[in-house]
């Protein structure tokens, strides 16, 4: 038995010392428990161990191992709970890391169904349909957006996605055609200067986040760009196992981000990365490292920060701050529901903070929405999912705020679905409260598609 999480070790796919590695592992989990409400998997395993004479998590058979790995959605919340974690305890416990070996190893030996592999590429393959989808956004919209058609259904039946699932709209204009069109705007002297990793969401659908960052930033002096060559940061490929295909993807980013980082080291300027989706930041910060790794990977995630986190940095840095002048729309209540993989970055609540400024008052819901990448957005998992979500919708009603924020495009839309509500991108929030407008022509995730 080998206790890695180390992809590049002799023994990381190797299933014999795999599935001696999860005995291990589900023994000790299912002695402690402490995780027993983050997700279905581990009420799945307690139950099977439960079953067996003695609890022996060794008897569990390997289908029954297997179904405790599908069941698994990564959404980390297990690095704020576990008290096992490698660096913390000597028993080096990380369930979710294990969960992605065991991903790869079954990616790899396992038989997949012909409609799991094609669900498999079509939620990898991002964007190949961004660009596809944005040229006929218009309609591509009409027949994905509205949610329980036959339309979806067709969708749901051949590619997998659950037709009741709220899909962000495509945009016609993509984020980085709009960004290379504009001139920068300084509101201010410049303070700093950053490279926006835009993400395949705000590239191609959710747009108006990447709008609202730049505006909001530029407001604040920072001089915002987009560095060529940035693709999908690869999650999905990674999250269904496929590592090579989400290192070749890591690759591509890792040099095109490093080297504008480096090209503005060699110019006397500091370039910071600035993300504004959860999964892709906790991707940029710590998955690089870990499957692709070198000294590129590492300058990439020592630069890397998410949106609101790094304006909370610049507002209480001794030399730079914010605007807190805020002429625009402030509501006077803010339900602010903090992702995943967020939380487990271990940054605190900069959203939360960021919008304080502006004099709302914040109610916080941690509560996982259930997508956690695009496991929830899978036609056999959405059930999982909605029971999953059901914390998050319970909270958000008792809170009842003027607003809904949430940093995630993916969680929003299973918040739309459960609540009926559209919720804003922080950034997108600071920006109304500036009075900065919505750029025209922009599509948003409808209200009554749920």
């Amino acid at each position: 038995m080998t206790t890695t999480y180390d992809p590049f070790h002799p023994a990381y796919y190797d299933e014999r010392d795999l599935r001696q590695e999860l005995d291990r592992v589900y023994d000790l989990c299912h002695g402690c428990r402490l995780c027993f409400k983050f997700c279905p998997s581990f009420p799945t395993l307690f139950d099977y161990v439960d079953a067996i004479p003695n609890q022996e998590a060794a008897k569990m058979t390997p289908a029954q191992q297997d179904h405790v790995v599908d069941e698994c959605f990564n959404c980390k919340l297990c690095y704020v709970n576990c008290p096992y974690t490698p660096d913390q305890h000597e028993w080096n416990l990380d369930f979710p890391r294990l969960m992605l070996r065991a991903e790869q190893v079954l990616h790899r030996t396992r038989k997949r169904s012909l409609k799991t592999r094609v669900t498999d590429r079509a939620l990898a393959s991002t964007d190949l349909l961004g660009k596809v989808n944005s040229a006929g956004a218009p309609l591509v919209n009409k027949a994905l957006g509205p949610t329980g058609t036959a339309v979806r259904g067709l969708v749901e039946r051949t590619v997998g996605i659950a037709r009741e699932r709220v899909l962000a709209p495509y945009a016609k204009q993509r984020f980085s055609t709009w960004f290379k069109r504009r001139s920068t705007q300084l509101g201010r002297a410049k303070q700093a200067k950053v490279a926006v990793f835009a993400t395949c969401l705000v590239e191609y659908q959710d747009v108006g986040v990447g709008h609202d960052l730049v505006k909001v930033y530029e407001r604040n002096g920072v001089e915002c760009t987009l560095p060529d060559g940035q693709i999908c940061c690869g999650a999905p490929a990674l999250h269904q196992g496929d590592v090579d295909r989400f290192a070749e993807q890591a690759r591509q980013n890792i040099a095109a981000l490093s080297e504008a980082i480096r090209e503005a080291d060699a110019a006397g300027e500091h370039l910071d990365v600035v993300v504004p989706q959860p999964t892709c930041g906790y991707v940029l910060k710590f998955d690089y490292r870990d499957y692709v790794g070198g000294p590129d990977a590492d300058l990439v995630a020592e630069r890397t920060h998410d949106a609101a986190e790094y304006l909370v940095s610049l507002h209480k840095a001794d030399d730079t701050e914010l605007d807190t002048e805020f002429p625009g729309d402030v509501p006077a209540t803010i339900t602010y529901h903090a992702p995943c993989h967020l939380r487990a970055q271990n940054v605190g609540l900069k959203s939360r903070d960021l919008m304080k400024l502006t004099g709302s008052k914040i109610k916080v819901v941690a509560e996982c929405s259930g997508i956690d990448g695009t496991w929830g957005m899978r036609a056999e998992n959405v059930d999982a999912a909605r029971k999953v979500a059901k914390k998050m919708v319970d909270a958000i009603e008792k809170a009842d705020s003027d607003v809904i924020t949430g940093d995630c495009s993916l969680a929003n839309g299973g918040i739309v679905l459960e609540t009926g509500k559209v919720p804003l991108h922080p950034l997108s929030m600071m920006a109304r409260a500036y009075g900065i407008a919505p750029e025209p022509d922009v599509p948003t995730m409808e209200a009554d598609n749920g």
